[in-house]
């Protein structure tokens, strides 16, 4: 076919000007485990689908999926998770440059673009491979308070009010474009996220296989990054109710 004689290297266009190796790329994420994101008046919601490979393993002792980039960003991972270490490490870096230098958390889109600035890079030069990883970022800053952000393999990136990654992703975004409203609270969208991963899971979320953070303001202004631990993550399953036939979406 047309398409293997162009598809060896990131850096050759096909005729129809389509670069093989990056989409590539992004459909190998859409076989992750899923992650979603959801923004609420007052505040964030980020939803992620853990899978364990075999019962042997050690638990994690933090989250494979959702990472915290500085005190006013976390992200939510769905791809090669040592890709994705690489890029968090980077903007980890990048985050507490710009503090140290100008004494100000850095604005949001900013660090986005900068990682997504890196991640174009290996679309456009010879010999690299793209990051297998796509992002879900959430945070606040004081220009465009709450927002959420996704990026993929190509660099490119886009602010939402809600999505998703990973497997499914399309019918989870469907189900979101459906049942979103503006003026949701971070424990409505609390059970929406529930209600998405429930589509986009070949079983219905437990416990294990599930893991919820928010972030939000205290009174005092400070964001907050919260961990749901396993007592509220059954709390929350349990109010939401999920029909038997939802998982197999």
């Amino acid at each position: 076919t047309m398409s293997r004689r162009y598809d060896s290297r990131t850096t050759t266009f096909s005729p129809e000007g389509r670069l093989y190796q990056v989409e590539y790329a992004i459909e190998a994420i859409n076989n992750a485990a899923a992650a979603v994101g959801i923004m609420a008046s007052d505040g964030i919601v980020i939803g992620v689908e853990k899978r364990i490979a075999s019962k042997l393993l050690a638990p994690p002792k933090t989250s494979e999926k959702i990472y915290r980039l500085d005190q006013h960003v976390m992200c939510a991972v769905a791809g090669l998770t040592s890709d994705a270490n690489i890029l968090i490490s980077n903007a980890r870096h990048g985050a507490q440059r710009h503090r140290f230098t100008y004494r100000e958390p850095q604005p949001l889109e900013q660090l986005v673009q900068g990682l997504c600035d890196l991640k174009q890079g290996y679309t456009q030069y010879g010999g690299l491979r793209p990051f297998g990883v796509s992002f879900l970022f959430a945070g606040w800053d004081e220009h465009h308070g709450f927002q959420l952000y996704h990026s993929d393999p190509s660099g490119n990136y886009g602010g939402w009010k809600a999505t998703a990654i990973g497997s499914n992703n399309q019918a989870a975004k469907s189900f979101l474009k459906g049942e979103y409203a503006d003026d949701m609270t971070v424990g409505g969208a609390l059970e929406l996220a529930v209600k998405t991963l429930a589509k986009t899971m070949d079983v219905t979320p437990t416990v294990e296989s599930v893991e919820f953070a928010t972030v939000t303001r205290s009174e005092g202004g400070a964001v907050v990054h919260k961990f749901l631990n396993e007592a509220e993550t059954k709390a929350l399953l349990d109010s939401v109710h999920i029909d038997a036939g939802e998982g197999d979406a």
